[in-house]
């Protein structure tokens, strides 16, 4: 081949080869760590059987601690505290005169402060300042005890996981103050502060898009983000630029 046709070869390799380069320095793309936004959530149950009479709140509600959330109606054991209390007012009458021992008027006062108890738990009242996220039942249903009657989340405080390799990691410490974006707000920015990092790796939750990172072993890192105006919501995906 003649030096005249080597000539515009080797320029055109050497152009390619410079415009490959000012790609990867300059026009590079950013690439980011995802994180599913998380809340601390409570669940409430029914503490008593009985049907609900009140509902006062819905999904959505921001309620305050010690706020109603719903009124059993509780019949069966108001009448039983009805009758533990007239019970009790005899039993102390007859304990005073001597005629019960102080046994059978210790067993008395002992079910007439059980079924005291009971009647405080028909009132269901919120144990946190939050948002619910979740209602189970409807008024006029039957609820037991132990089920589920609401899930309560702390939207004023939110939390993601972000999971990075072995050789992001030693430049992170608790306390640090890092920022995040909302892809589904123009990128709007979020300040956050690591609060916990994974000591031990693990292989890439399940929820991560490809099969390739899935199998790389990262670091999990919690990231808490202050959300006053409750902006953010669990599910939402937060990304975290990687700086590296």
């Amino acid at each position: 081949m003649s030096k005249k046709k080597i000539l515009p070869l080797v320029v055109v390799l050497g152009l390619l080869v410079l415009a490959f380069l000012v790609k990867i320095f300059f026009f590079r793309s950013d690439f980011y760590f995802a994180g599913t936004v998380e809340v601390t959530k409570v669940d409430v149950p029914a503490r008593i059987p009985s049907v609900i009479e009140e509902m006062p709140v819905d999904e959505g509600n921001l309620v305050q601690k010690g706020q109603q959330l719903i009124k059993l109606s509780c019949e069966d054991v108001k009448v039983a505290n009805d009758l533990a209390q007239l019970n009790y007012k005899r039993a102390k009458s007859l304990y005073r005169s001597g005629n019960i021992s102080e046994e059978s008027y210790d067993q008395m006062r002992n079910k007439k402060d059980d079924l005291q108890v009971k009647i405080g738990w028909c009132d269901v009242f919120s144990p946190l300042k939050g948002t619910i996220l979740t209602k189970y039942f409807e008024v006029g249903e039957m609820v037991n005890p132990g089920q589920k009657l609401f899930t309560i989340g702390d939207l004023d405080s939110v939390y993601a996981w972000f999971y990075l390799p072995h050789d992001r990691i030693g430049r992170l410490k608790i306390g640090q103050k890092v920022q995040a974006l909302l892809h589904e707000m123009d990128n709007k920015k979020f300040d956050g502060v690591i609060e916990f990092i994974n000591p031990e790796s693990e292989f890439t939750p399940k929820n991560v898009q490809t099969r390739d990172e899935r199998t790389r072993l990262v670091y999990g890192v919690k990231v808490r983000f202050a959300n006053p105006d409750g902006i953010l919501k669990p599910g939402m995906t937060l990304e975290w630029k990687d700086e590296g």
